[in-house]
C-alpha cells in the first residue's frame, strides 16, 4: 500500500445537531500499514493541518481491508475553520460518509 497521507480518519462522532464535529478516530498512515488508531477533536485536526500535515478518509471494503477515501481539508467561513472532503462553503463540517461512533 502506498503513503495516502500523514494521518487517516476512519469514523466520526458529530454534535447532536450534525453540524460539527466533537471527535474522529486517527491512525498514522505508515505507508505499509496504518498505525494505531487515536481519538482526536475536530480542534486537534485542524490544528495539525494547519501544521501541513495531510489527512485523508479511509473505508474498510468487503474485504475488511481500507480503501481511500477524499482528502480532508479546512474551509473558513466566517471566521469559523471547518474540515471537509469538499469545496462546499457551508459552515459545517463535513467528512462525507464515515461511519459514526
Amino acid at each position: 500500500m502506498a503513503k495516502w497521507a500523514d494521518y487517516c480518519i476512519s469514523e466520526v462522532r458529530y454534535s447532536t445537531e450534525h453540524t460539527h464535529i466533537v471527535k474522529v478516530k486517527v491512525c498514522p498512515d505508515l505507508g505499509d500499514t496504518l498505525g494505531n488508531t487515536a481519538e482526536w477533536t475536530r480542534l486537534e485536526v485542524v490544528n495539525s493541518i494547519g501544521q501541513g500535515n495531510s489527512f485523508v478518509t479511509i473505508y474498510k471494503n468487503a474485504d475488511g481491508k481500507f480503501n481511500k477515501g477524499e482528502d480532508v481539508r479546512v474551509i473558513v467561513v466566517n471566521g469559523t475553520k471547518y474540515i471537509r472532503t469538499d469545496s462546499n462553503s457551508r459552515a459545517a463540517d463535513n467528512l462525507g460518509n464515515l461511519p459514526e461512533f
